[in-house]
């Protein structure tokens, strides 16, 4: 540490704990809150007239009677060095929602010079402290990134970064510490709703007699432009009659079986895809060169069957899709099962 940041970390509000000090928003803090949701959330930045406009929205919600509550770290020159805002809202009462009252974490930010200190620590806590034991807030939410989802999940927060969740009741006074909640009975749907979405895919590898792969041609997907038969399971499909069922509507063929899984791949959420996938892959054998002829394709779907052996598949297909096929080819060549956790990553 040199001697600038020795005086900057000596002069960081502390409490009497030694942790950052935190205060409750204000509206007079609506433009700077503004500002850092402006420069370090959103994928581009305010125009003046644009902080100027949430401004004077955010400020008369950040009042007692408004919905919005905050908690900022300061930095030492009087800019805001953290910040974190929820924006309370109702939902339909349940027995885990008595009052119907639930918070979206909308903003959590730093500046980027005084990051690793805390202050997104402190200032998420103490707001999330607040709507639960004042505000009776009972259902969390929030929209993060992968890098900062551990930070969530260490303070309750379950769910993929697309959409993560948490319930937090308030200790009762006369309550004993660690003492089960009245029911921990959670509605079915309510349960269902409060975990990750994922879509699931059944595919099936398939050969010629020289062990070279086949793979189809997509007119609808030109990120995956070649691709196994399969494809998204219907609901309360199990994964081998997806695989039969896309067969036969993919190439005319029937997969006979018996079901042999060759490789588990999981892709995380993105953007442009809010959700993880994975997909099940089995071996789908061996055709003949009279049954690799005799593929009809959906021309909705597929313009093209072609064989070709592993290593010039390279060349074809982005290179996520191709450390796919060798995983899927290894494995029926050494009969280890493969796991693959990279789909779909940028």
């Amino acid at each position: 540490m040199n001697a600038d940041t020795a005086l900057t970390a000596a002069a960081e509000p502390r409490d009497t704990a030694g942790r950052p000090s935190v205060r409750a928003a204000t509206p007079a803090d609506a433009e700077a809150i503004t500002r850092m949701r402006s420069a370090y959330v959103l994928s581009a930045p305010f125009t003046e007239d644009w902080v100027r406009q949430c401004t004077d929205e955010l400020a008369p919600r950040l009042t007692p009677e408004g919905d919005a509550r905050a908690f900022v770290v300061d930095a030492p020159d009087g800019t805001m060095a953290a910040c974190a805002l929820g924006l309370i809202h109702p939902v339909l009462p349940a027995p885990a929602y008595p009052r119907g009252r639930a918070a979206r974490v909308q903003i959590v930010a730093t500046q980027p010079e005084l990051r690793r200190r805390g202050y997104a620590r402190a200032v998420l806590s103490a707001l999330l402290d607040h709507l639960a034991d004042v505000e009776d807030v009972t259902l969390f939410e929030l929209h993060t990134s992968p890098e900062a989802a551990p930070l969530y999940r260490e303070l309750g927060f379950s769910g993929s970064p697309a959409l993560m969740r948490m319930t937090r009741h308030r200790q009762r006074a006369g309550a004993v510490p660690g003492a089960q909640p009245d029911s921990t009975w959670v509605p079915p749907q309510q349960y269902a709703d409060s975990l990750p979405r994922a879509a699931a895919y059944a595919c099936l590898y398939v050969t010629d007699e020289d062990d070279r792969p086949l793979q189809l041609h997509s007119v609808y997907s030109p990120g995956h432009p070649w691709h196994m038969i399969g494809g998204a399971m219907d609901l309360d499909e199990r994964p081998w009659d997806a695989v039969v069922r896309e067969c036969r509507e993919e190439t005319g063929l029937t997969a006979a079986g018996p079901p042999r899984l060759l490789a588990t791949v999981f892709g995380q959420p993105r953007a442009q895809r809010p959700y993880s996938t994975l997909q099940l892959i089995f071996d789908g054998g061996r055709l003949t060169d009279e049954q690799i002829r005799g593929i009809t394709l959906n021309p909705r779907e597929h313009d093209e069957a072609r064989v070709l052996p592993l290593a010039e598949w390279e060349a074809l297909m982005p290179a996520r899709d191709f450390v796919r096929l060798r995983a899927v080819e290894e494995a029926r060549r050494t009969g280890v099962a493969a796991y693959v956790d990279t789909w779909g990553n940028a």
